[in-house]
């Protein structure tokens, strides 16, 4: 059972500026796996922008799902998802304070929503 109405989620995290070309060639092929478990744990519409001047990456996408801590915890179990991360979490800095990468907690910070307009009326 899907929630009636997607959870939106942005979040943002530093780039390390020499893994800029890295980064980018990885996310132009990301590996199925990856790609398989976000849509299991009911994460869709996923996208990650860069700013360069502040070397910053900004997630966004929707969780579809009924319980997002009980599927980011199992998201966080699945091999080739850690593997992703070893790889990925070397190229960022966490403005998280103790953050130790993806799969220990808290690495890419929350950003607040302020403002949405979705052209409904």
């Amino acid at each position: 059972m899907s929630a009636a109405q997607p959870k939106r989620i942005c979040q943002i995290i530093k780039l390390k500026p020499d893994a800029e070309a890295e980064y980018k060639a990885i996310h132009a092929s990301v590996w199925p796996g990856v790609l398989a478990a976000l849509s299991r744990h009911h994460i869709a519409d996923y996208s990650i922008h860069y700013h360069p001047p502040l070397h910053l990456l900004i997630a966004h996408f929707k969780y579809t799902g009924d319980d997002f801590d009980a599927d980011m915890r199992a998201m966080a179990e699945d091999e080739e998802t850690r593997r992703w991360w070893q790889v990925t979490d070397g190229m960022q800095e966490s403005f998280e304070v103790g953050a130790t990468g993806s799969a220990g907690g808290p690495w890419w910070t929350n950003l607040e929503e302020v403002f949405r307009f979705d052209g409904a009326s």
